[in-house]
């Protein structure tokens, strides 16, 4: 169980090399898209757009979060998936069928938005992490062998509704907001073709 950090940044490697060798175990990360504990950092989970504590003052992270799901599955472990804590029955299921693979590696990407770093009230929190998935951010979806996958959700909600109401993101103009459109909507058309645009 770690962090995004300690996920996509400083464990890495070992984590790449546990898979690698398919070792029998559940890597669960739980990401908040930056160094929350230390101070807001700034991690490769941390997503384009989102001002930190060391990104320069008056600037903002240029570049797009490391899709960590697609480099787990490039290792062709026996599943992975992405979770969030806005929708708890599917991270539910998914944890039950990681523990019912048997003999090798299982990963799974659970995103938890931390009201601290994400600038929000807590009273938020699950509204966001939905708001995540709604809006094709954070897709929820599978991966068994590291070829076959599965869509869970399918959102039709702009990033903007996302995006918004996020103090970490309050900097950003409406042609930011394109952009940031325009990048999710590349991401979710691949992840469609993976899926053969089949919603099970």
């Amino acid at each position: 169980w770690a962090g995004d950090g300690g996920t996509f940044d400083i464990g890495f490697q070992s984590l790449s090399g546990a898979v690698e060798r398919n070792e029998d175990c559940i890597f669960v990360c739980y990401d908040n898209e930056a160094y929350m504990n230390t101070g807001v950092q700034r991690s490769s989970a941390t997503p384009y757009g989102m001002r930190t504590t060391t990104t320069p003052a008056g600037n903002w992270k240029r570049t797009g979060k490391k899709n960590i799901l697609e480099a787990m599955a490039a290792h062709r472990l026996p599943y992975a998936a992405t979770a969030s804590i806005g929708y708890p029955e599917d991270m539910l299921r998914k944890f039950e069928k990681a523990k019912t693979v048997k003999g090798g590696s299982r990963f799974l990407h659970v995103l938890a938005p931390c009201p601290t770093g994400w600038r929000i009230g807590s009273e938020l929190t699950v509204k966001i992490a939905r708001l995540a998935v709604q809006t094709n951010v954070f897709p929820l979806y599978e991966v068994d062998g590291g070829v076959d996958y599965t869509l869970n959700f399918k959102g039709n909600r702009r990033v903007e509704d996302y995006l918004t109401i996020q103090g970490r993101f309050k900097h950003l103009r409406v042609a930011d907001y394109e952009r940031i459109q325009q990048m999710v909507n590349t991401e979710w058309d691949l992840l469609l073709k993976k899926a053969g645009e089949f919603i099970r």
